[in-house]
């Protein structure tokens, strides 16, 4: 007998099934809220706040992550879905889309030693990236997922216990996706959420281990909501840094990196082109589940631009990133 959910009795189907069953049955599908936002310098706090709803498990989870002083923060938190599995609430944190792509709050009580109310107001208009799939060499499905990417401001404050402060007018990123993928099996992706004065630059992008290109999509959105310019093309020569800057290796678990640097350039739906260089550091590692994680950059176009981004780089087997295969199992 299929499992029934209080939003079942709304118009909200769109196919012939109850809400928990979804249109490709693997256990990796889930929809998921990404925000991040950051300070204006190098060295600033980074707060990150993730919730994901897994239909084929029964159960949601969320994540707490970010760099508050020189402390990494890591929460983790899980419920069952049962009749609630629509409830933007797990544990000590919830999300509320008080109007669709213009504002969201994110909330963190505070139970488990950090807190945060923010709230996000879009700078950019969404972009919907389009549906991007991978499969192993096997034919096993990797990924299979739509995604959207929106540049913002946030208001609000943040605290660990001992540090925080306020992140009004601190800009930031948010994602929503929904599909499937393996984290612990994918080769490489590397997403960016690029800051600039006048508008985001955000890029998804994903290669198998030789650096094959599987997939790319990304926009230029301008600040005040005009129409997204869509990225044709991306190249990158990125390395990861040590304590004192100097390029390493990420070894078999990344103990040896302390943070990212290098260039990225892109082509333009437009016929524009941009380059953009930077360096910074961890401000949310994943090991010791994935590899890879998200720095915190200072970055400069060439056309002399300055802002602050995000750079994930993330997976298990790359020739530049992570030339010692990482393990596949299954985390948060």
């Amino acid at each position: 007998m299929p499992q029934l959910s209080d939003f079942d009795e709304h118009f909200v189907h769109q196919i012939p099934e109850p809400l928990g069953v979804v249109g490709i049955e693997h256990p990796h599908w889930r929809e998921s809220y990404f925000f991040v936002t950051h300070g204006p310098a190098p060295d600033s706090d980074v707060v990150v706040v993730a919730m994901a709803t897994y239909p084929p498990r029964g159960m949601l989870d969320a994540l707490v992550l970010g760099r508050v002083g020189d402390e990494l923060v890591f929460r983790h938190y899980q419920r069952p879905a049962g009749r609630d599995p629509h409830s933007s609430t797990v544990g000590p944190v919830s999300v509320v889309v008080e109007e669709p792509f213009r504002r969201v709050r994110v909330l963190v009580d505070g139970a488990d030693g950090f807190d945060a109310e923010m709230t996000f107001e879009a700078r950019t208009a969404a972009y919907a990236l389009r549906r991007g799939r991978l499969r192993d060499d096997s034919g096993g499905l990797l990924w299979d997922q739509s995604h959207m990417i929106q540049s913002g401001t946030f208001n609000g404050t943040y605290s660990n216990g001992k540090a925080g402060g306020s992140v009004d007018g601190w800009l930031g990123q948010r994602d929503h996706s929904w599909g499937v993928r393996d984290h612990g099996r994918i080769p490489m992706w590397t997403w960016l959420a690029i800051q600039l004065p006048d508008g985001m630059l955000g890029i998804w992008h994903w290669e198998l281990a030789d650096g094959a290109h599987v997939f790319t999509d990304g926009c230029w959105a301008p600040a005040g909501g005009g129409d997204p310019v869509p990225v044709l093309s991306f190249d990158h020569d990125l390395h990861w840094t040590d304590d004192a800057g100097a390029p390493v290796s990420y070894g078999p678990d990344g103990s040896a990196v302390s943070g990212l640097a290098g260039t990225v350039s892109c082509a333009l739906a437009d016929g524009s082109t941009l380059t953009v260089r930077g360096a910074g550091r961890w401000c949310a590692p994943y090991r010791p589940f994935y590899g890879g994680g998200q720095h915190l950059l200072a970055v400069e176009t060439d056309d002399g631009r300055r802002g602050m981004a995000v750079y994930e780089v993330t997976g298990r087997h790359h020739h530049r990133f992570f030339p010692e295969p990482l393990g596949t199992d299954s985390a948060p």
